[in-house]
């Protein structure tokens, strides 16, 4: 009966941290709904392993079989650029660091399998203010690279949903010009 007792608190436990995920806006991310001409894609990161890794699962999970070669009727996800740094934001009375700024540059373009440009170069800039503890310098190397790996991740999903919009676009129908009308 002891047993029983302690998996139902167990239950509880697990529904009550569910619920309370859900009521803080907290959503498990999902694959994106990719245009049709990008089924195969290659992808091309220069400066971010971390984050070629993470776009091609993203882009995997979506349902994109991700190619080693380029060539006819594959997509082309091209990240010429990708680099992070920091930045000083301020300095205390003793001279010391306060408080960096983590920023990561990203240039991402996109033509599909077509050839067809769906997302010309675009630049994607994102930062995280963080304070600097000067007499804990293994935990601020811990929290800069914590902080890089959140800015990758918001990364990845911010590439992702400007996908998901060219997608959007490419499926609107075009509207045609309104034709001009004359009132007597």
């Amino acid at each position: 009966m002891n047993r029983l007792v302690q998996l139902g608190m167990k239950a509880s436990l697990l529904l009550l941290s569910a619920l309370a995920l859900t009521a803080c806006g907290f959503h498990l991310r999902q694959s994106a709904a990719l245009p049709a001409t990008m089924q195969r894609v290659h992808l091309t990161v220069n400066g971010g392993a971390d984050l070629q890794r993470d776009l091609a699962r993203a882009l995997l999970a979506s349902g994109v079989t991700v190619e080693e070669q380029g060539g006819p009727g594959i997509a082309e996800l091209r990240v010429p650029v990708a680099a992070f740094s920091t930045e000083t934001l301020s300095v205390g009375s003793t001279a010391q660091v306060t408080e960096y700024a983590s920023r990561y540059h990203v240039q991402v373009s996109v033509s599909d399998s077509n050839g067809v440009t769906l997302l010309p170069e675009q630049i994607i800039n994102m930062s995280r203010e963080f304070s600097y503890d000067a007499t804990n310098p293994i935990g601020n190397a811990s929290q800069i690279e914590q902080i890089q790996r959140s800015l990758n991740d918001d990364m990845v999903q911010s590439i992702l949903f400007r996908l998901q919009a060219a997608a959007k676009q490419a499926a609107a129908p075009a509207v045609a010009p309104a034709a001009a009308s004359s009132t007597p």
